[in-house]
């Protein structure tokens, strides 16, 4: 493979391949003699310099600084630095290395080379993303992951985590700044990446200390959001629901407290996903990742709200349509914010998620079923003889149904006489609706020409 030059760093490096066979050389754009050496089996930094005797070269020497698993690249520049320097002045770097290679502690302490230091929590995070991304957590995970390493403790990232092992009471000060200016959940969020983050470096690094620092905080109390509604909270909902303006969005509303899905992994639905002769959605990537994918079986309420969204979809944005069921304006096609202002709609999202659980017990849907509906980890040993998808077809599907059906059933003769309803859910309402639209359009065009 031919040699390569760019600004070494961190992230640049953890992305370089393998050789096949060899090695071969990435120079640094930014220090002139620093490279990197790729092997089979590890990555080495390296410096090269010009050895000189009464102003003239005498020879041309290769000292290498240590292995990427060992040091950050900030911190082999700074040495690299040192090493070059050292050899502008006629010093071997490492001259009394090769003339004594026993030395005593205080010897080594008395070199004018720096020390090569430990895991870093930068170096520690990439090898934890790179563990995730193995384990097909989904990119909105990482991400989440990402942003509480990368921003909540970006002074943090080319600090040692043994200075983070060794000084807990560090890790509970920051607990406390973030509480402060990011809130409590954020917070006990933050801290429970780092605790991973840690835990996970300390299997390769066992010069970490055992005892993980962020077990030193004082954890913020979180209370789960009960904001659900229940069955007399429905009609009011709808109403509000009917005033949206956008009817992919509306449609992307209901479906979402119909299925008690996760909003975020709705967004991302495809028509490829949809299969009407099963009566299912296939949602490849929720939570926890694509081994956790899974079918959402379609009531006939459901099957209603999909076939609008996509009859609207093909009007308003013909384009994105073709690659999603909720499509939208923007650089994804697909919706991407599902906030509403709550004086227009006062549920939505994880809301309605709560909401599908509440209404699941009057329905007469078992805490089983529930829990597999919405894709939830089911408790006890019993958990592995349950094979889902053949309680899929028929069982799963009707326990739907009923909660489909009780949703409804709580409109009453609404449907008949609100205007707004009547043009959303009535009867006809869809054709109607868009054979205005298609009209409209076309007037428009008449008066532009």
């Amino acid at each position: 493979m031919a040699d390569l030059r760019f600004q070494l760093n961190d992230k640049a490096i953890e992305r370089l391949p393998t050789p096949e066979n060899g090695r071969y050389i990435v120079r640094d754009t930014e220090l002139k003699g620093f490279f990197l050496v790729v092997g089979a089996r590890k990555k080495t930094f390296t410096i090269q310099g010009d050895l000189r005797e009464k102003g003239k070269r005498a020879s041309t020497i290769r000292v290498a600084i240590g292995d990427t698993s060992e040091m950050s690249t900030r911190a082999a520049r700074s040495i690299a630095k040192e090493y070059l320097a050292q050899i502008s002045r006629g010093h071997h770097p490492k001259g009394e290395e090769r003339t004594a290679k026993a030395t005593t502690a205080a010897a080594l302490e008395a070199s004018e080379a720096p020390k090569i230091v430990g895991i870093t929590l930068r170096q520690a995070w990439a090898r934890y993303e790179i563990s995730l991304v193995r384990k097909n957590r989904s990119e909105r995970t990482v991400e989440g992951y990402r942003d509480h390493v990368e921003r909540l403790f970006a002074e943090w990232l080319d600090t040692q985590l043994i200075e983070l092992g060794n000084d807990p009471a560090k890790v509970a000060a920051k607990h406390d700044a973030i509480t402060a200016e990011n809130g409590p959940y954020m917070a006990n969020g933050s801290m429970r990446t780092l605790r991973a983050v840690y835990n996970h470096a300390r299997r390769t690094n066992r010069e970490l200390p055992a005892e993980n620092p962020v077990g030193g905080i004082d954890w913020n109390g979180e209370k789960r959001r009960d904001t659900g509604m229940g069955l007399a909270d429905l009609k009011g909902w709808f109403m509000e629901l009917a005033t949206i303006e956008n009817p992919i969005r509306r449609e992307f509303h209901l479906f979402t407290l119909l299925s008690g899905c996760r909003a975020t992994a709705l967004k991302e639905t495809k028509p490829t996903h949809l299969d009407l002769r099963r009566r299912v959605l296939h949602v490849p990537k929720p939570k926890g990742g694509a081994d956790r994918a899974f079918d959402i079986p379609l009531s006939r309420q459901m099957i209603m709200c999909l076939m609008r969204a996509m009859r609207f979809g093909r009007l308003l944005h013909p384009f994105e349509a073709r690659e999603w069921i909720f499509p939208a304006d923007g650089a994804d096609g697909h919706l991407s914010e599902q906030k509403e202002d709550r004086e227009t709609l006062s549920k939505w999202g994880n809301d309605l998620r709560q909401t599908f659980r509440t209404i699941a017990t009057p329905a007469g849907v078992s805490e089983l079923d529930a829990r597999m509906l919405m894709n939830h980890s089911i408790p006890g040993v019993n958990a592995g003889y349950i094979t889902r998808h053949k309680l899929l077809e028929d069982h799963l599907r009707a326990q739907q149904q009923a909660i489909s059906s009780l949703v409804f059933n709580t409109l009453g003769d609404a449907v008949a006489k609100d205007e707004k309803l009547a043009s959303w859910l009535g009867l006809r309402a869809t054709q109607r609706t868009i054979r205005c639209a298609e009209e409209a359009f076309k007037r428009r065009e008449v008066v532009a020409a």
